[in-house]
C-alpha cells in the first residue's frame, strides 16, 4: 500500500474539498426544503388554496445545493486536479470547498426557517408571500458570496 505523499496528498485534499462543497451544501438544501415542506403540510390544513406559494417558498432553500454543485463544476473543470497539482492548490480547493459547503449548509437551513414562517403566515390568512421572498433572499446572499469566493479561488489556481 502506497503512502499518501506529494501530489497524492494534494489530490486527496482537493477531492475532500470538492466532497465538502457538494455534500454540505446539498445536506443544507435537503434540510431547508424539508423545513419548508413540513410547514407546508401544516399550512395546507388551514388554507389549501395557497399551495403554489407554499411550494415556491419550500423550494427556495434548494438553491444552495445548486451553488455547491456549480462550485464543484467550476473547480473540477479548471483542469488543476491531476498529477501536477501542488499542495498549495489542493489546500486552496479544500478551503473553498469547506467555505462554500459550510455557508451553503447554514444559509439553506436558515432560509428554510424564514420560508417556514412565511408559509405559516400565509396559511393563517396573511398576505406575506412577497415580503417572505424578500426576507428569504438575505441568507441566500451569503451562499452567493461563498460561491463567488470559490470562483475567485478557482481562477487563481
Amino acid at each position: 500500500m502506497e503512502l499518501v505523499t506529494g501530489s497524492n496528498a494534494a489530490i486527496v485534499l482537493a477531492y475532500i474539498g470538492l466532497g465538502l462543497m457538494v455534500g454540505l451544501a446539498g445536506v443544507g438544501s435537503a434540510i431547508g426544503v424539508s423545513i419548508g415542506g413540513n410547514a407546508t403540510i401544516g399550512a395546507l390544513k388551514k388554507n389549501d388554496s395557497a399551495f403554489g406559494s407554499y411550494m415556491l417558498l419550500s423550494a427556495l432553500p434548494g438553491t444552495q445545493g445548486l451553488y455547491g454543485f456549480a462550485g464543484f463544476f467550476i473547480v473540477n473543470s479548471s483542469g488543476v486536479i491531476g498529477p501536477e497539482i501542488t499542495l498549495l492548490q489542493g489546500m486552496a480547493i479544500l478551503a473553498a470547498g469547506f467555505a462554500l459547503g459550510l455557508v451553503g449548509l447554514i444559509s439553506a437551513i436558515q432560509q428554510g426557517r424564514v420560508c417556514a414562517n412565511g408559509i405559516a403566515g400565509i396559511g393563517a390568512g396573511y398576505d406575506v408571500f412577497g415580503r417572505t421572498m424578500v426576507l428569504a433572499v438575505f441568507p441566500e446572499l451569503y451562499a452567493i458570496v461563498a460561491f463567488a469566493a470559490t470562483f475567485l479561488i478557482s481562477s487563481g489556481l
